[in-house]
């Protein structure tokens, strides 16, 4: 059994989050505003804003969280960034609904309201500088693909039912050209196939280094390259060619036959 899927980021996260952030400040200005100048009409207009921003924050967390399960390199430092970022936002958009709720009560003062929606600004903030961080450092939601890197591929191989020695099929002879790359998951892993000038390899999609997904990076020569922090490994042997990473990654038999390779785990 075979799939293909390309579940890299896709850009709609970057663009729904506008939306919370314009929202939530644009709530916090206006009701500052109406109680500088007693105001009830800009203080309705914070009303409306306040509550819009919420559903905003709920359209932008269901793409944080296919982002989360689908993209994120597990067992990776971006991983555990990502769930910090996610609570973060779940935590001031709660802030801003419970204000938003509170509003409708006359008997809460409203300065109690605006200091939550300080606080919530406050950790909005943090979470935008977290979320900057997973896209610049960790390179979620960019699609940065070498020159002749070809299209990214993506590949669940239904191998559960195959024991551990036996050859899984993982790709054809002529399906990737020299310095190209895809990654497959099979039997609960993730692995790389790559061909280089000497033929097909196998190794493990995560540098030892802080987990970043190598299928997501470079493969010149022989050498895969980390795209986090530039660490490189020697594609057929797994060896460290040049750190910051110092243990070696995985790597796996490849057998071809009749034009398709074979993967033995």
């Amino acid at each position: 059994m075979r799939s293909t899927a390309r579940i890299k980021s896709h850009p709609i996260h970057p663009i729904l989050v506008a939306f919370p952030i314009a929202f939530f400040t644009g709530t916090l200005a206006f009701d500052l505003l109406s109680l500088l100048f007693s105001n009830g009409a800009l203080r309705t207009v914070g009303y409306y804003m306040e509550i819009t921003g919420v559903i905003g924050a709920l359209a932008a967390a269901v793409a944080g969280v296919i982002d989360y399960v689908y993209t994120i390199p597990p067992e990776s430092s971006a991983r555990k960034r990502g769930l910090q970022h996610g609570l973060v936002n779940v935590t001031h958009t709660a802030l801003f609904f419970v204000a938003w709720l509170l509003r409708r009560n006359a008997d809460v003062s409203f300065g109690v309201i605006i200091g939550m929606e300080v606080v919530g600004v406050g950790l909005m903030l943090v979470a935008g500088w977290m979320g900057g961080t997973l896209v610049h450092r960790n390179q979620i939601g960019v699609d940065h693909r070498y020159a002749n890197a070809g299209k990214w591929k993506e590949e669940r191989l239904g191998g559960n039912d195959n024991s551990s020695d036996k050859p899984i099929q993982v790709a054809t002879a002529s399906e990737l050209k020299t310095d190209q790359m895809k990654l497959i998951h099979v039997n609960g892993k993730r692995i790389v196939i790559g061909k280089t000038e000497h033929g097909y390899v196998a190794f493990d999609d995560r540098c030892t280094h802080r987990g970043a997904s190598l299928a997501d990076g470079a493969m010149i020569c022989g050498t895969v390259q980390c795209p986090w922090h530039g660490s490189q490994f020697d594609a057929a042997s797994g060896e460290v060619k040049a750190g910051p990473a110092k243990k070696k990654i995985e790597v796996y038999a490849l057998s071809e036959k009749n034009g398709k390779v074979y993967l033995t785990l």
